[in-house]
């Protein structure tokens, strides 16, 4: 099973595109898996035959165990069967009783040798040979203990050593409230680095105890006849509350939030409209616009484009735009990657292609993974106004609420009927400051209230 994912841990094989005894190509599609944020269709490593397949249709399995086999014909079952010979003698050393009683007499008649011939003088190295057999046989029936070690004397190799690992902040803090030691983290990140996903891992294999320094959990509500139904979370849902927590309780938001006239934006889009934009079936929509006019403003204000990393802030060469898209189990960010050179054109064309597919749970690994900050419109769904949670390790995001009419005085002191769209942004304090984030929003009304600046 492929790590599809960075949060990935087990996943699903929704189908198989090829059959047991089918030649494939490297490249080609095989399997379709669905991961705990998408289906994503699978191709062959190398070219071959699928020789086995371990796991059907419908099955779910962690990542890394055997889901197929390729290779050549027959190969697969040669190695099956000589897998299945090694697991059986094995099997039979280790739980065959028959041995078990051989291997005790023998070692009870060498013990007595070995005890009537150490009341005989005899050179120390004589009596070792004589006694090392009982003793190489009672290791294998219990096993060695490590010699016991002052008290105090690990700790501060310990602490060294954490502090050489190369972990991302997320993973540091996760690891220090579940009581992780870095150091014995196998990191999957480049270059080895520990991700949030390889702590929580390691906290969840089988003899460890984390529950001291987890927050007492409630007991679950019991559910009575006729009053509902406890529904266990899915993947996705449980990576998302991992998320928001991960965001909302370390990360520190405060927010920023203006009215901006929708009506020029209005203008421009019926005029698109009445040229013959409204017969393409892609055509740009208000949400293009503020697709478009949040990258164009983040790359003249190019310091709200960064995250903050532990000791420093990195700041992008290029604005990857993330879109959040409601699905049906929960909630996707599909990324446009260096928006800054895109049109409001392909931007619109991308935004829509990425939201079917990630509806549809076909979109790739690389294609909602990262971004610099995240646009969430909830507008088209009667939201006014509302504030989101920062997606990590994002510095910002923008929640877009409905254009609505509101009573607003013009410049000649006229209450007049206005178009008025709410737009709030939630920043990272430690990468945003209050001007900072004015700075962004001011750049931003400017070029929504002036759309033809988002034509050129």
């Amino acid at each position: 099973m492929p790590k599809l994912s960075d949060t990935m841990t087990e996943g699903t094989l929704v189908s198989w595109k090829k059959k047991k005894g089918d030649k494939v190509s490297a490249g080609e599609v095989i399997a379709e898996i669905e991961t705990d944020k998408a289906t994503m269709e699978w191709e062959s490593p190398e070219d071959g035959t699928l020789t086995e397949i371990y796991v059907e249709e419908g099955g779910k399995v962690n990542v890394g165990d055997k889901i197929g086999f390729i290779g050549e014909e027959g190969a697969s079952e040669a190695m099956s069967s000589k897998e299945k010979e090694e697991a059986s003698a094995k099997k039979e050393d280790v739980t065959n009783p028959e041995t078990d009683k051989k291997e005790a007499v023998k070692t009870e008649k060498k013990e007595k040798k070995s005890q009537a011939e150490t009341e005989k003088p005899a050179p120390a190295k004589e009596q070792k040979a004589e006694t090392a057999p009982p003793e190489a046989t009672s290791q294998k029936r219990e096993p060695k203990k490590a010699p016991a070690k002052p008290q105090g004397a690990e700790e501060p190799a310990t602490s060294s050593e954490e502090a050489r690992v190369k972990a991302s902040p997320v993973a540091r803090r996760l690891a220090g409230e579940l009581g992780v030691d870095l150091s014995t983290v196998k990191g999957t990140g480049p270059e080895g680095r520990v991700t949030e996903s390889d702590v929580r891992a390691t906290a969840s294999q089988p003899g460890r105890d984390v529950s001291p320094k987890r927050p007492a959990q409630p007991a679950a509500l019991a559910i009575k006849a006729g009053q509902g139904a406890r529904i266990n979370l899915s993947g996705m849902r449980k990576v998302i509350a991992e998320r928001l927590v991960a965001s909302k309780a370390p990360v520190p938001h405060f927010y920023l939030n203006i009215n901006v006239d929708a009506g020029p934006l209005l203008a421009s889009r019926a005029e698109l409209k009445s040229a013959g934009e409204g017969a393409d079936a892609s055509k740009i929509t208000v949400n293009d616009f503020v697709l478009k006019a949040a990258v164009d403003a983040a790359v003249k204000v190019p310091k709200v484009n960064a995250s903050f990393d532990g000791d420093a802030i990195v700041q992008y060469a290029d604005v990857d735009l993330g879109i959040a898209v409601a699905i049906e189990d929960g909630l996707l960010t599909p990324v446009i990657r260096a928006a800054q050179n895109k049109s409001l054109r392909e931007i619109s064309e991308l935004a829509k292609d990425l939201a079917h597919r990630a509806r549809n749970k076909r979109m790739k690994p690389e294609e909602f993974q990262g971004g610099s900050f995240t646009v969430s419109n909830l507008g088209g769904m009667g939201i006014d106004s509302f504030s989101a949670v920062i997606n990590p390790p994002q510095g910002f995001i923008l929640a877009i609420g409905a254009i609505s009419k509101e009573p607003v005085v013009d410049n000649c002191d006229q209450i007049v009927v206005g178009h008025r769209m709410s737009i709030w942004m939630s920043c990272d304090h430690r990468v945003i400051d209050g001007a900072l984030g004015a700075e962004y929003l001011k750049e931003l009304r400017h070029l929504l209230e002036n759309p033809a600046l988002l034509l050129v």
